[in-house]
């Protein structure tokens, strides 16, 4: 039997967790570089799971199966393909940088008669959650991707409501409220979509009779499965739904900005940049591949909406006075050219969308980690509390600016490369969506300005006066991520070679091709 290579990735920060927890209780720091070195573990067996994957082999690789639920069906089957691989890899990249930003944030809650240990339950959640993370992109089983997709709420709700933000104006006991509020409505939304989903899985099995994602995709192919259209559609929606909630998709999008503003800034990079992305992953594994016929119908619909979260996330980013809640509306936007690129149905607006789930978990995660440095110096959100912070803590500020700049595309930075390919391969095959969506960078760059310059330049508010510089963890956490911006905006080879054989696949299920260009003939 060959070595469980997927399995071993996935299973080494459940593992790691395990270890974690069990570390004695003032034994702290040791908790601490434990979850450290499970991380950085992790991201090795990503490293060699990408170094083997063949991008012009076969559509899932290092593929594993065994029986689970024999009675019901269910087995435990993984395989990777381009998207899922790069996926994979950028959630084992930010996990080391997310517990190296987050080293303090537990030790508010320590005190010497805790009977419980919240060191190493932070960071033992944290290694959890990546481990459910990485095997929801490698199940090939409907319903084993089903109970991750689920159980990685739990872990998620704890972190939230449990190590919230202590960045907060009013009292004590009024911040925990926010908090336990943020938490509850994050998990009953994502519950909401996931009993919904939980029929449609259901539903799916009686029609095919095999919850095998390859299965049910080679027998629609063949023609040995037809499902009826109103059927195929229904559960299209039960799906979709499940994944909009994750992604987050305008208008099941309210509880993003509760959890990410009461989140510890390393949490809320967990949130949006590690755990959303598996919404929209779902959309193009499970949506397009188990209901291409639905997928074509619900198009329209889902490209207005998409629309709608541009245009609605990044206005309500211009006027927001809280930092994280602005970057959480950004998000949003940037969510709704992740969506677009993926119903949009041509090539480039798929590489397009698979490229910026990853972008935009580096720059998200560069903006936000940059910004709880920030808000942990000064102890407010508030974008009215700063001013003149370049002239005290001018690398503070400089990768502020880096990160603001790559949120808002700016060419030589990674997400430009994404957001282009996006904008061009709706164009093609849908020209007014494409004009409207040009609204959301217009827009992003106002509240990316605004907010660079309503903090970081200025007359120095008296309450920075004194505010330090980065230090030598904090750098050890920007600069990796802003130097993979730059390389990325210039050299995006590695990742497009990579996922554009896996869109290739895509396609064909969906029994699309681009849009040719209309030339006039020679007179």
């Amino acid at each position: 039997m060959s070595f469980p290579l997927l399995t071993a990735t996935a299973a080494l920060p459940a593992i790691g967790a395990i270890v974690t927890a069990a570390v004695p209780a003032a034994q702290r720091t040791v908790a601490k570089w434990v979850a450290l070195f499970f991380s950085l573990g992790t991201l090795v067996m990503a490293g060699v799971v990408f170094a083997r994957f063949e991008p012009g082999g076969d559509r899932y690789q290092l593929t594993e199966s065994r029986a689970w639920i024999a009675d019901f069906g269910v087995r435990y089957e993984l395989g990777v393909d381009g998207i899922g691989v790069a996926l994979i890899g950028l959630t084992a990249l930010l996990i080391p940088f997310v517990i190296a930003a987050g080293w303090h944030d537990a030790d508010p809650l320590e005190t010497k008669s805790s009977r419980w240990r919240p060191t190493q339950g932070f960071f033992a959640l944290i290694l959890m959650v990546e481990a459910m993370v990485v095997l929801s992109f490698l199940a090939t089983d409907v319903f084993l991707f089903y109970i991750l997709f689920e159980a990685m709420l739990i872990p998620m709700y704890f972190l939230i409501g449990g190590f919230g933000d202590r960045a907060h104006t009013g009292s004590d006991e009024n911040a925990a409220k926010q908090r336990s509020y943020a938490a509850v409505k994050f998990l009953l939304y994502n519950l909401a979509g996931g009993l919904i989903m939980l029929a449609a899985v259901i539903g799916l099995y009686v029609v095919a009779g095999t919850f095998s994602l390859s299965e049910i995709v080679e027998a629609r192919a063949n023609g040995t499965l037809e499902m009826a259209t109103s059927t195929e559609r229904w559960l299209f929606l039960g799906f979709f739904f499940a994944f909009a909630i994750k992604a987050p998709l305008w208008p099941l999008h309210t509880w993003l900005p509760n959890a990410m503003g009461e989140a510890t800034a390393p949490v809320a990079v967990l949130i949006t940049a590690i755990v959303d992305k598996v919404g929209t992953f779902a959309m193009l594994r499970f949506c397009l591949g188990l209901f291409p016929e639905a997928s074509k119908w619900a198009t329209p619909v889902v490209i207005a909406l998409a629309l709608v979260s541009i245009v609605y996330g990044a206005l309500l980013a211009v006027g927001q006075r809280d930092i994280k809640r602005l970057i959480a509306y950004a998000s949003i936007s940037h969510f709704g050219f992740i969506i677009l690129g993926i119903f949009a149905m041509t090539s480039q607006g798929q590489s397009g969308a698979t490229l910026y789930m990853v972008n935009h978990g580096i720059s998200t995660a560069a903006l936000l980690l940059v910004a709880g440095f920030l808000i942990t110096r000064r102890g407010s959100r508030l974008i009215a509390d700063y001013g003149g912070v370049q002239k005290v803590a001018p690398v503070l500020a400089g990768t502020f600016l880096i990160g603001g700049l790559a949120t808002l595309s700016l060419p030589g930075l990674a997400p430009f490369v994404s957001e282009f390919l996006v904008l061009v391969g709706t164009f093609s095959a849908y020209p007014v969506a494409g004009i409207i969506a040009t609204s959301g960078i217009v827009l992003a760059a106002i509240y990316v300005l605004v907010l660079y310059q309503r903090t970081m330049t200025g007359p120095v508010n008296e309450a920075v006066r004194t505010m330090p510089d980065l230090k030598a963890r904090e750098l050890v956490v920007a600069v990796p991520l802003i130097a993979l911006l730059l390389f990325l905006g210039v050299f995006p080879k590695p990742l497009t070679e990579v996922v554009n054989p896996a869109v290739e696949h895509t396609m064909s299920d969906v029994q699309k091709k681009d849009p040719q260009p209309e030339v006039e003939a020679a007179k």
